[in-house]
């Protein structure tokens, strides 16, 4: 099924990124000369998003005069300036800005470069992917080898089917959670409208084997400190293009 709405998950304190994020929100740090948020727009935009939702708390009015120009896809602002609802309810909060349908979810700090112009771009692939009469969420994913800036934590285990489980040592095909996800925003009818961590409806889908993904093509970024920068500079340049 098609996806036309999308909500980008922003309102972060990004501490890690201190000394630049006291003064400047983490996904309006530049990579490459250009926002964080952008290359997560941009490739929003090229899968066919009409409308996204965006948080904002960590200098909100930074945030919001940078997104007001952007046309598409269309920004809605979810205010979370009294108080931040963590993953979970910062998506609950903002799903309820858009109309009730399948959405793709992502975070504004987390993007990848190099796709195979000739295939199937990533996003295009997940919405291809999720099926929700058997899925719960579908969880775009990332070998660690095709990641720069990440910690090394492995976080599921993908099943020949798609089927993600938590990774334990040992487990075959480790991957990284890549922070894109296609789901029905229905999914969460009956979540808390509190603060809540989003790995709660992951752990509840794994349970119900209900939790699918794929695999990133092109390489994954992600900058948590100020060295980091310059790793996903060089990668850009390594891996080619931007998003």
């Amino acid at each position: 099924m098609p996806i036309h709405n999308a909500m980008v998950l922003a309102a972060g304190l990004g501490t890690r990124l201190r000394p630049i994020t006291d003064t400047t929100p983490k996904p309006l740090v530049k990579v490459a000369g250009k926002p964080m948020i952008d290359y997560v727009l941009d490739l929003l935009q090229a899968a066919g998003i009409s409308t996204a939702a965006v948080n904002v708390h960590h200098f909100a009015d930074q945030m919001e005069t940078h997104l007001r120009d952007r046309e598409q896809p269309a920004i809605v602002i979810s205010d979370e300036r009294d108080a931040l609802m963590n993953s979970g309810g910062g998506l609950v909060k903002g799903l309820a800005l858009l109309e009730e349908g399948p959405v793709l979810v992502m975070n504004a700090d987390l993007f990848w470069v190099g796709e195979n112009l000739e295939k199937p771009a990533n996003l295009d692939r997940l919405v291809s992917f999720f099926d929700p009469e058997r899925m719960d969420m579908a969880l775009l994913c990332v070998r660690n080898e095709d990641t720069t800036g990440h910690n090394g934590k492995l976080d599921f285990s993908l099943a020949p089917d798609g089927a993600l489980s938590r990774y334990r040592d040992g487990m075959p095909q480790p991957v990284v959670y890549a922070g894109a996800i296609a789901l029905h925003s229905r999914l969460f009818d009956d979540a808390p409208t509190d603060a809540f961590n989003l790995n709660l409806y992951f752990d509840r889908a794994i349970e119900r084997g209900r939790l699918f993904g794929i695999v990133l093509e092109g390489h994954w970024l992600t900058v948590g400190t100020p060295d980091a920068i310059g790793l996903a500079e060089e990668a850009i340049r390594r891996v080619g293009g931007g998003a």
